[in-house]
């Protein structure tokens, strides 16, 4: 039996999930449900997977996220493999890129292709559907889950069920079908040979590689080229970007699996396994509702939040009380910098919103007030003309890059923790309660040589406070700009 590679796509950017999700920090970096975020709980989804050789997961993701994710998979003590995107491609290149990585050895693994924005509650169901998959998938067959509905869902798309595969409960694919209309939802529920698409699948490496370079060479052709091309960065795999730009966009469905379920003979066989373990893809509010735990009025509600005659309300609250009177069937999220109010029926067009503020060129619907670094994080706590305060968070061990600005000077507080400072030729330390001056113009570096981490206040004045206006000349992190 093959070894199993977890293969966790993290390409999405969440924008339903807004003002929580935004395009710079998408939705499955969030903790959405219990501590762990969704990415991390997708990887810890194989954790006690027995009878089944598992190795390190494979995770595919823009390069935005890339030290986000890194530092996710370390606080879970997980040795994980980061392969990075220059540009989302959809599903089927970045399937294609994992493939070719797993095979970059020789080895013919399983993967098990992952998103990783989805919740799964009941692990051993699904663990125990993944060991039928990967009897399936080791014998050459694209294994696909589907999930057994119990409404008539108009947010999926459907896989239609035909007759039975091999002996381990799964079933032929007969077609896939768009998301429906609720009258044709409502049929596929009481035909009952008819499964949400989970975006779940497993195959052989080489098998995914042999079908995609029959049904789209060009995919293959340009993946390979990027991948051929690449380079090892630190803990990363970077494809050529150049080449992967060349590459089409496509789904795992639309290049492949529509034309197993269209029984060609030149590709491999499809095989369709039912799958009932609470799965949901988050995809707007609503659905995020229905998977929490509720109280007796049907209201979820997280953070700082008082209810009173309210019902089947989804109350979230970050930074400041949120009191709701009288309200039914509502949506309120509160954060550091936009509250959403949205109907529980109108969840799906939160992306309008998201639209809206892009035309319009605000910073809210890419990036929260809290942006996080390689080196920690900061938030923006103040501004104004000429000004710009934030509070910054640097990890142990961490530093910043060798740096100048050409329109700002800074001034830095420590509250917390002990700052290793360069300014111009000299290098100092700064302790708490003490504090430092960086000139406009002068080249400096922040680091925190202590254990715990250090906790600032910057003070920023000048005639333009842009993080654009950075110069860097030397960086532990690999980045030239920004």
């Amino acid at each position: 039996m093959p070894s199993l590679v977890p293969v966790v796509l993290s390409g999405g950017s969440g924008t339903r999930l807004w003002p929580l999700s935004r395009e710079k920090y998408p939705k499955q970096l969030l903790p959405l449900i219990g501590d762990d975020s969704l990415l991390q709980a997708t990887v810890r989804r194989m954790e006690g997977l027995e009878e089944v050789q598992l190795e390190a997961p494979l995770v595919v993701c823009n390069e935005e996220y890339r030290f986000v994710i890194a530092e996710q998979l370390r606080l879970m003590g997980t040795k994980g493999t980061v392969l990075l995107e220059p540009i989302g491609r959809n599903t089927a290149p970045a399937l294609t890129l994992a493939a070719l990585a797993t095979m970059r050895e020789q080895r013919d693994t399983v993967l098990l292709v992952m998103p990783a924005d989805h919740i799964i509650l009941d692990i051993p169901t699904f663990q125990a559907m993944v060991r039928k998959g990967m009897s399936l998938a080791a014998q050459g067959a694209i294994v696909t889950f589907g999930v057994t509905p119990d409404s008539p869902e108009t947010g999926y798309g459907y896989i239609q069920a035909g007759g039975p595969y091999g002996t381990e409960g799964a079933s032929r694919i007969r077609r896939f079908v768009e998301k429906p209309d609720l009258g044709t939802a409502q049929a596929y529920l009481d035909a009952g040979s008819y499964f949400w698409n989970s975006g779940l699948f497993m195959m052989r490496a080489s098998v995914w590689l042999s079908a995609i370079g029959f049904c789209r060479p060009d995919i293959l052709e340009a993946c390979r080229a990027a991948w051929d091309q690449g380079t090892v960065d630190g803990d990363f795999l970077r494809v050529n970007k150049d080449e992967f730009m060349r590459c089409p966009s496509d789904s795992i469905d639309y290049a492949v699996m529509e034309r197993i379920a269209a029984d060609d003979t030149s590709l491999p066989e499809g095989a369709l396994i039912p799958l009932s373990a609470g799965w949901s893809d988050v995809g707007a509010w609503d659905s995020l509702w229905q998977v929490l735990p509720k109280d007796q009025q049907g209201n979820v509600s997280e953070g700082d939040v008082m209810l009173h005659d309210c019902q089947n309300m989804l109350v979230m609250s970050g930074h400041r009380l949120v009191a709701c009177v009288g309200v039914e069937d509502m949506v309120v999220v509160e954060t550091s910098d936009a509250v959403l109010v949205a109907h529980m029926n109108s969840t799906q067009h939160v992306k309008k919103i998201v639209d809206a503020l892009k035309r319009q060129g605000r910073p809210e619907g890419e990036l929260h007030r809290k942006i996080f670094r390689p080196w920690g994080w900061y938030d923006g706590v103040d501004s104004g003309e000429r000004f710009q305060v934030k509070r910054i968070v640097v990890k142990p061990g961490a530093a910043l890059s060798l740096q100048m600005h050409h329109h700002r000077a800074e001034h830095w507080i420590v509250v917390r923790g002990t700052a290793q400072v360069t300014r111009a030729d000299a290098t100092y330390l700064v302790s708490e309660n003490e504090s430092t001056f960086i000139p406009l113009g002068t080249r400096h570096r922040l680091a925190n040589p202590g254990c715990v981490p250090l906790e600032m206040i910057e003070v920023q004045s000048g005639s333009y406070l842009g993080e654009d206006d950075i110069v860097r000349f030397e960086d532990v992190y690999g980045r030239n700009a920004g």
